[in-house]
């Protein structure tokens, strides 16, 4: 992957992209209604919610908004359990399917600037 870059694939339900601290770790995203979603309106994507990077050392957080990373605050361990939690219980409750409509590959430098 490269550094800047937001990849897109519909079919696959995923994006991916470089952590947006410059760790260098990849970052994957599922597509679903429990899990991340994104907008394209033509000129940028976004994704929500926002990518908490739990797992990583860097345990960086932030938000892709209109091709713009924006900087969150940082989680204690115990908001993280609680939103690890959160997040396998709506997993469990299902998360409804969608048709694969294309694939494409969406590139756009996302500008680093912190809030």
């Amino acid at each position: 992957m490269d550094a800047g870059v937001l990849y897109i694939s519909v079919p696959y339900r995923t994006c991916g992209h470089l952590c947006c601290c410059g760790c260098g770790q990849e970052v994957v995203t599922p597509l679903s209604p429990a899990q991340w979603s994104f907008t394209y309106d033509g000129e940028s994507a976004s994704l929500a919610p926002s990518i908490g990077n739990w797992s990583l050392p860097c345990q960086s957080h932030y938000w892709i908004r209109s091709g713009h990373v924006r900087w969150s605050r940082r989680y204690s361990s115990a908001e993280i359990d609680d939103n690890r939690a959160r997040d396998r219980r709506l997993l469990t409750q299902g998360t409804g399917t969608r048709e694969p409509v294309r694939s494409f590959r969406l590139r756009r430098l996302l500008q680093f600037w912190r809030s």
